[in-house]
């Protein structure tokens, strides 16, 4: 099982960093078989791959940890393993088109990519005030539905890691209705492309808000029974609590946002404190814990749960108020595709539109094809607004030349901020206490490789 890096190029681990001891990549073997294998040189350290194939590593995460015994004395990230190239392919698209890409970047929380994009194609177009109040509404109504669902699985991951197995299939259970709702309003559970530049794709289907309230109802009842089968639970406690700690000047120098930043007792909340999509009119509290540790980071994940609850709460209400209101701009040079309903066969567009652009009116039918064919032209410029994510900070810097396409889209992720914390979190502790402080951090991999 031992292998001599020195005879191999590793970007992540070279020669120089590992050739003065036994470099061993553990594949699930008891950790007796690696401590005997060592002999006489057990004083010696011992540097293992933790990953990419590990079930607790939160995805395709490679740690290389340097261990003496079970204490770690170092640890570093080795990512790249689901680069996806989507910020470049989303140069050769155009603007609407850029939306089917980055909803796929963090696919636990696929609106928020969606949205940040969407606000940053927005203020380039200067449309920022034109947005209807009902497009407004349904993208803070899907966000919130989304950092439930993000959140969720969260806690079911990182109870899961650490033998909670029944906090796994409750967090699981909970996940689906959300995915229901998702696929109820946009016709998909995930990578969603719903949220477009001036609106959302369509209206809210017959019955969707009668759904949402009886998922609320549900829920109220249901969060409660993690914080009975957790916060006071003597070993769920004596896992987290003092693991992974990171105080507030730490979080401040990585540039770490999200929970693991307000576990430090600091409420830093982009919805309350750069507000966006009209979240200055919404009733909800910055959830905070003053622990620095995994422990608090759970329990901020809990807490903001039901915070989230009560602005889909609100949603519901303020739409129950808005029936038949416009979901996209008026401008028809950037409203598509608005226009197209589904069909009553479920799919395609809908018989009117069909019926308008084929017999009615030529030039509507040209400037259906220009518009979907090339798409619409954003003045030049850059512009960044960043949205709060169940991670952190996510923001869109979005440059265009003019053209109908973007001419740069870089996404500042909070998942590949937020892993430079493994390090500070995970050195002196011991192996078992790594996997707590990655599920701390709640990392997808398809955010931070992108």
């Amino acid at each position: 099982m031992s292998t001599d890096t020195s005879r191999q190029q590793d970007l992540y681990a070279s020669p120089g960093d590992t050739s003065q001891g036994r470099v061993f990549t553990v594949t699930g073997q008891d950790w007796d078989t690696i401590t005997d294998g060592l002999g006489e040189s057990a004083e010696e350290r011992v540097v293992v791959n933790m990953g990419p194939q590990h079930p607790s590593t939160h995805g395709v995460l490679r740690l290389i940890l340097e261990l003496e015994g079970e204490t770690v004395t170092e640890a570093r990230c080795g990512i790249g393993y689901l680069h996806t190239g989507i910020e470049k392919n989303m140069e050769y698209r155009s603007w609407v088109q850029g939306v089917t890409f980055c909803t796929r970047m963090d696919y636990l929380s696929p609106f928020y990519n969606e949205a940040t994009y969407v606000l940053g194609v927005e203020r380039l177009l200067d449309i920022e005030d034109d947005i209807p109040e009902k497009a407004q509404v349904m993208r803070v109504l899907l966000m919130e539905l989304n950092r439930i669902s993000s959140h969720l699985v969260a806690i079911a991951t990182g109870g899961m890691e650490i033998g909670a197995l029944t906090v796994m299939t409750i967090g699981f259970r909970e996940r689906e209705l959300v995915l229901d709702l998702f696929e109820l309003i946009t016709g998909l559970r995930m990578n969603h492309a719903f949220i477009r530049p001036g609106g959302v794709a369509q209206d809210l289907p017959p019955g969707a808000l009668d759904e949402i309230r009886d998922f609320i109802a549900l829920m109220k009842k249901r969060l409660p029974e993690y914080a009975a089968l957790c916060n006071a639970n003597p070993i769920f406690k004596g896992r987290l609590v003092d693991v992974g700690h990171l105080d507030l000047a730490g979080c401040i120098a990585l540039g770490i946002t999200g929970p693991v930043l307000r576990s430090t007792g600091y409420a830093w909340d982009l919805r309350k404190v750069q507000p966006y999509s009209g979240y200055e009119d919404y009733d909800f509290d910055v959830q905070t814990w003053d622990t620095c540790d995994s422990y608090g980071r759970f329990r901020i994940r809990l807490n903001e749960m039901s915070e989230s609850l009560r602005i889909v709460e609100q949603c519901a209400d303020r739409l129950a108020g808005l029936e038949g209101a416009p979901v996209m701009i008026g401008d028809k040079k950037v409203a598509w595709p608005s226009q197209l309903a589904i069909g009553s066969d479920g799919m395609g567009n809908s018989l009117d539109h069909i019926r308008h652009i084929m017999g009615e009116s030529m030039e509507a039918l040209i400037h259906h094809f220009k518009l979907v064919t090339e798409g619409f032209r954003v003045p030049a410029g850059q512009a960044y607004v960043p949205v709060e994510s169940p991670r952190g900070e996510l923001g869109a810097h979005v440059v265009s030349d003019g053209g109908t396409r973007p001419f740069r889209a870089h996404f500042r992720d909070p998942s590949f901020t937020n892993l430079q914390a493994t390090s500070v979190m995970s050195e002196g502790g011991m192996v078992a206490d790594v996997i707590v402080a990655i599920a701390s951090i709640d990392p997808v991999m398809g955010g931070v490789d992108r």
